[in-house]
């Protein structure tokens, strides 16, 4: 098969937008296929009922209006497009806004009008590889060691095709699932789960919730760009079928199940093992899906890949966007009961008055809770799967659901406070990105690490 090309999502639904193009680019309006005009310099886009108005910086008119100007490079690979305040971190605690720099084509797209008014979207047109170069510098430092950004490299491609593939296929997975809500033994029970953001009009997004991707804002290292000229094309396969290759920031010593974050089904692939040299005993007792095995393993700090606090390490390992998060493996966070019942409210629509009791009804494999209930004094409601817990308790995202609860003080005969003791940051589904690079400081090779991580699994290229 040829090297795909990727339609990545750059902003969504913005009003106006502010860019400049850094060399010469061709426009082409509404799939016309032939360039209006040869285009460079600073730019503003407004969306409208008629389309997107395109103004030059400084002018009184627009150039052209349209349902869609695509720009594209007069020779790939030797202009580029910088964006204006994009976000970055959407929804997570580093949330911040950025001006990025991309290669490739540039697409503004007016989608329908809804109550909010025109919004349009910008949509960067890459190929695969290129696309990759970015991401594994962006979702870690291009100065990690050789063999973690071979490794990255591996699965970042492995876990796009996988998308690919299950989006062009009536059995794909959807974005988001959910059981209907029921009442069960006086509670009610949510249970929903969440996959990529459900993109209609590209393929992936450019943030963590599918795969960080900072276009060439972020350096490139020599060492960047020979792990994907020396990966290229290859995936992981599992009976011949393209691995769903997933991963988090940090998996807190023990790795989790794919179906405790989405759906059923459970990849012979993404096991749960403890983030130890293959063989290697852990220090604390199994399985800790028990509540006494999961509290004594969460409040400890038991020895793992991942368990490492050398700043320097993690500095050199880490991109900067995430060197001011230092508690990735074990971390604490207090919520004060008004704050919890307000969460509780806008994220969930629940008013369940003051807030008596969180209890886990289920982790996984990892210790992550699968479903926690809350008790109120008017009401009590079962939470899952693990990233509905960690909306829910938080005004952005908690680190992970691998946390026990310790209410504190009184409030009208009430918990004042809830303090959260955690382990690891994500689902900890597959990789785990700070143990992996630790192997590879260690001296694993990129093979090795991928047979840690996704056991059985087999290194194939596709193009």
């Amino acid at each position: 098969m040829p090297e795909p090309r990727l339609r990545v999502g750059l902003i969504q639904g913005r009003e106006t937008l502010r860019f400049r193009l850094d060399g010469l680019f061709h426009l082409l309006v509404d799939d016309a296929p032939e360039p209006t005009a040869r285009v460079g310099g600073r730019w503003r886009a407004e969306c409208g009922p008629d389309g997107i108005a395109l103004w030059r910086h400084g002018a009184r008119e627009p150039l052209l209006t349209g349902r869609r100007l695509l720009l594209r490079p007069l020779v790939e690979g030797e202009s580029s497009f910088l964006l204006h305040e994009m976000t970055v971190g959407v929804d997570f605690h580093w949330q911040h806004d950025e001006d990025l720099s991309f290669l490739g084509c540039l697409s503004l797209e007016a989608r329908e009008a809804s109550s909010a008014g025109a919004r349009m979207d910008a949509v960067n047109e890459v190929g695969l590889e290129a696309y990759l170069l970015s991401v594994i510098s962006s979702e870690m430092s291009a100065r990690c060691p050789t063999a973690l950004l071979e490794a990255h490299a591996v699965i970042s491609r492995s876990w796009l095709l996988a998308q690919l593939e299950a989006r062009g296929s009536a059995a794909g997975n959807p974005a988001e699932g959910a059981l209907a809500p029921e009442q069960r033994d006086g509670a009610s029970w949510v249970t929903r789960w969440y996959d990529r953001e459900d993109h209609a009009w590209f393929d992936v997004c450019a943030d963590d919730h599918c795969q960080r991707y900072q276009g060439v804002t972020r350096a490139f290292s020599p060492q960047a760009t020979a792990a994907v000229q020396a990966t290229r094309g290859q995936v992981l396969v599992d009976d011949g079928v393209v691995c769903d290759a997933r991963f988090s920031k940090c998996c807190g010593g023990f790795t989790e199940l794919f179906s405790s974050a989405w759906g059923p089904d459970d990849p012979a692939y993404l096991q749960a093992f403890a983030d130890l040299p293959q063989g290697g005993e852990p220090a604390y007792a199994l399985p800790l899906c028990d509540e006494a095995n999961a509290v004594a393993f969460i409040q400890g700090a038991p020895p793992a890949f991942c368990n490492t606090q050398d700043r320097g390490v993690l500095e050199k390992l880490l991109p900067e966007l995430d060197h001011d998060t230092r508690d990735f493996y074990r971390w604490e966070q207090v919520i004060e009961q008004g704050d919890l019942q307000a969460l509780l409210r806008d994220k969930l629509g629940l008013e369940l008055g003051a807030i008596q009791a969180m209890t886990p009804v289920e982790r996984g494999p990892s210790g992550r809770l699968i479903r926690l209930a809350i008790d109120g004094e008017q009401g009590r409601v079962v939470l899952g799967k693990e990233l509905e817990i960690r909306r829910a308790l938080s005004p952005t995202h908690l680190y992970s659901s691998a946390f026990v609860v310790q209410p504190e003080g009184e409030e009208d005969s009430a918990p004042a406070r809830f303090r959260l003791r955690g382990a690891g940051w994500g689902h900890g589904v597959g990789l785990c990105q700070i143990g992996a690079a630790v192997m590879a400081e260690q001296g694993y090779h990129g093979r090795a690490i991928l047979a840690h991580y996704y056991r059985g699994a087999e290194l194939e290229r596709r193009y």
